[in-house]
């Protein structure tokens, strides 16, 4: 694998009982870049990006992050399954921010991100603590440090999410639809950060509906639809002029 590819799936494929929630998905992401993926819901967008960091396993195929296969151990011809602390250990290397917030409800804003690095990574508490008041300050809540998720808007504790995930000091960072539970005045506050990030060399797969986002910071846009990828390519070629007539109905409807 070049040494500029930082995450390659092959072939990857998932069931739930009969539904075929991946079929045969191949993705390549460049380290530094920006990957978005589109479609319908139920296309498999979500599902795929649980693959990539074992929240999901796979039914077939494979995922590499960073030259290491995921989730297994080679052995001649063989795959045998990592322990459960090998796959924590895979895991740590790619941040997740979901749709919903998924924050402490117990603990502030700097505790919920200083926590992983000190409980899972062993930083040292202070040291850990003044990277996560630097990052609340890279996301614009230096003033919202002591404050509980009760207490901040749907679009701030987005944002100290994103500030979680970095604070693991991730190679990877994957958006399941980071937007998609705020209110529409809050979206673009969490976007802003994420230009941010990306114009940092950021590694990123986003799955979103945002199309100005991906328009204006992805490097590649992937279509995908009853689990399948149907097309894939630069952002201003998917975006602007799609081989598949599929990809425009969907983009037309979404810009409708």
């Amino acid at each position: 694998m070049s040494k500029d590819i930082l995450v390659k799936a092959i072939d990857v494929s998932k069931k739930f009982d009969a539904f075929q929630a991946l079929d045969k998905v191949n993705m390549e992401v460049a380290r530094g870049e920006v990957a978005c993926i589109i479609g319908p819901s139920g296309s498999g967008k979500s599902t795929f990006l649980r693959c990539i960091n074992l929240l999901e396993r796979m039914d077939g195929g494979a995922i590499w992050v960073n030259d290491e296969l995921m989730g297994y151990r080679r052995d001649g011809n063989n795959l045998h399954e990592l322990s459960d602390a090998e796959i924590s250990r895979q895991r740590r290397r790619i941040g997740m921010v979901f749709q919903r917030f998924n924050l402490f409800p117990h603990k502030t804003a700097v505790e919920n991100i200083f926590e992983g690095p000190v409980q899972v990574l062993g930083e040292n508490p202070k040291e850990a603590r003044d990277h996560a008041l630097s990052l609340l300050e890279r996301v614009g809540l230096a003033d919202k440090a002591n404050h509980y998720p009760s207490e901040l808007s749907g679009g701030q504790q987005q944002r100290v999410a994103i500030a979680r995930a970095m604070g693991m000091r991730p190679e990877l960072i994957l958006f399941d639809e980071p937007t998609s539970a705020l209110d529409p005045e809050l979206v673009s506050e969490v976007l802003d950060v994420m230009r941010n990030l990306a114009s940092s060399g950021m590694t990123m797969i986003v799955v979103t509906h945002e199309l100005g986002f991906a328009r204006n910071v992805a490097n590649t846009v992937t279509f995908m639809e009853t689990g399948k990828v149907v097309e894939t390519g630069p952002a201003s070629q998917v975006l602007t002029t799609p081989a598949s007539a599929r990809t425009a109905e969907f983009i037309r409807a979404v810009h409708n």
